[in-house]
């Protein structure tokens, strides 16, 4: 198939299929005789694995090392485990950040009139 029906079959824009190619998550396809690229099933479940991998917040960087477990018809579950851990605590991590951030605006946002007046609160929060 060609690359358009590779998107299709994944959902995947083209472009992102071409910048996936470009930092070499995504093997460059063998070409038909008339030089059209020539992508088959083994592109499309790559590309559906990264596809999932990005779903989850999974780095360029952290999908190559799962993929590199992978091509290598080697990897361990505890391998994988210790990608999968440290990707956990970093979401982990972000969700305490957010929820830090989600009190502060909403003590902010409350503390605002709304109305018409020059003074407000959320400016002052954001100057101070």
């Amino acid at each position: 198939m060609q690359r358009a029906a590779l998107a299709r079959a994944t959902g995947c824009n083209l472009e992102t299929i071409r910048y996936y190619e470009s930092v070499g998550v995504m093997p460059d396809p063998p070409r038909n005789p008339n030089g059209y690229r020539s992508y088959g099933e083994d592109h499309v479940r790559r590309l559906r694995f990264v596809m999932r991998a990005r779903d989850l917040g999974f780095s360029l960087e952290e999908i190559r090392g799962l993929l590199s477990l992978v091509d290598s018809h080697n990897q361990t579950c505890a391998e994988v485990k210790e990608i999968a851990t440290a990707h956990l605590k970093d979401v982990q991590d972000k969700i305490v950040d957010l929820q830090r951030i989600e009190r502060a605006l909403s003590d902010t946002v409350a503390q605002c009139s709304g109305t018409e007046v020059p003074e407000c609160p959320v400016l002052d929060a954001l100057l101070d």
